[in-house]
């Protein structure tokens, strides 16, 4: 699942097998698109780093490796970018095994630079996830927070909070998630803003916890305008028992008001009465689990709600019209060893990046969608020059910034070009 150390993370694409040479871009007259790859070094001598595939369709280097950039350090584990680009440029993304963060300045798409990095944030480590809000800055959810007592004993670790930040990574406010009472495993984990109802939606997996820990199942519910924490509840389970247990990610849906929250125990929850003072959730929807595999990242695309389900090795794809009652309308299903779990969509909501575990640790791969339909479909055409599959390996390559250690790709992002 997405939680660290315990499985490490990967990203597939699919590009020839001399895409490992960097090229310059594009067909003329046509408005390049690229790929951002947020990869962890195999070998932990060699740095970590941002790759950035071609992957404008209308020419013929459709998958081919551009550049890449060398990130400091080493052994950041590169985890989770935000999940579509940002109308400024600046990525931001997390290395969750140093605690440090990296913005990417990607105004010149395809020559990326380090704009900055920070690591702990008034007290907050490990930040999670970025999440843009409607005045441009970011809101980073922290995991954990140090607080250092007056009487001068030593630090402790509680539960972490929301920290607003500048695209420039400068801290603006900041708030606890904890509370009199709560949990001390609970985490802060991953959210969604409501700008429409003055809320904000976060999650609460430990990501340095392998196990079902009980503050796992809860959400918090927070006051956009002033980031006062409202509500803190947890999630019941349903006839497959324990769905409710390590929430997810939630995700806003196009009516601006709904609210859907995913489990890494495959369940699917419906938020209900969020603009008031008592907000609660319901089971509208469950997957398979598949035992040392968990259900993870989901894309809202108009009137789909896209989610990897490793039990099938496959990126579901639902009907959410009556968000009560979740239809699936198709599936693509990869190798049998794959174990998907991150996905990001293209701007024009027609290609989907699919990174994963296990036979997709050193794969990247791309999915067909039509948002008319909702049916999906791999991407035959990216693939490497005789392969006998479709998707760009991360293995068995020079990097343009140096060395040959296998790519464990993560997060991935589509640039905001295209039709």
């Amino acid at each position: 699942m997405t939680r660290f150390p315990h499985q490490v993370i990967l990203a597939l694409v699919v590009l020839p097998l001399f895409a490992c040479r960097p090229d310059v871009p594009g067909p003329v007259g046509v408005q390049a698109q690229y790929l951002y790859l947020w990869t962890a070094s195999d070998d932990e001598t060699q740095p970590d780093f941002l790759a950035v595939l071609d992957v404008t369709e209308e020419g013929s280097r459709y998958g081919r490796l551009v550049t890449t950039l060398a990130v400091p350090g080493r052994r950041n584990v590169p985890h989770h970018t935000e999940h579509e680009m940002p109308a400024d440029g600046r990525l931001f993304a997390n290395g969750f095994g140093t605690g440090q963060s990296f913005v990417f300045d990607l105004t010149n798409a395809a020559q990326p630079r380090i704009a900055t990095q920070f690591g702990d944030v008034e007290g907050y480590s490990h930040p999670h996830s970025f999440l843009r809000l409607p005045n441009g800055n970011v809101l980073a959810t922290f995991q954990m927070r140090h607080v250092t007592p007056d009487t001068g004993e030593a630090s402790t670790v509680t539960a972490g909070g929301l920290v607003e930040l500048t695209p420039a990574g400068a801290p603006v406010r900041s708030r606890s998630a904890d509370y009199a009472g709560a949990d001390p495993g609970l985490r802060v984990y991953s959210g969604a803003i409501v700008p429409a109802y003055d809320r904000i939606v976060t999650t609460t997996t430990d990501m340095d916890k392998d196990n079902d820990s009980t503050a796992s199942r809860n959400l918090q519910v927070w006051r956009l305008s002033d980031l006062s924490l409202l509500r803190t509840f947890p999630l019941p389970d349903g006839a497959a028992g324990a769905e409710g247990l390590l929430t997810a990610e939630p995700r806003l849906l196009d009516d601006g008001k709904t609210v859907l929250v995913s489990t890494f125990n495959c369940g699917l929850y419906l938020m209900d009465g969020l603009a008031g003072d008592t907000p609660s959730a319901r089971l509208v929807a469950s997957f398979p689990r598949k035992a040392g595999t968990n259900c993870a990242i989901p894309v809202i695309a108009g009137r789909y709600y896209l989610v990897t389900v490793p039990a099938w090795s496959a990126v579901v794809s639902m009907d959410i019209t009556d968000p009560g009652t979740p239809r699936e309308v198709s599936r693509v299903t990869l190798g049998a060893e794959d174990v998907p779990h991150w996905i990001a969509i293209s701007p024009d909501h027609r290609r989907v990046v699919v990174t994963g575990y296990q036979g997709m640790r050193h794969r990247v791969v791309i999915a067909r969608f039509d948002p008319a339909t909702g049916q999906l479909a791999l991407d035959e055409r990216f693939r490497e020059d005789g392969a006998a599959e479709p998707g760009y390996r991360m293995d068995n390559k020079t990097w343009p910034h140096g060395g040959t250690a296998k790519g464990i790709p993560h997060g991935a992002v589509f640039s905001r070009g295209g039709r």
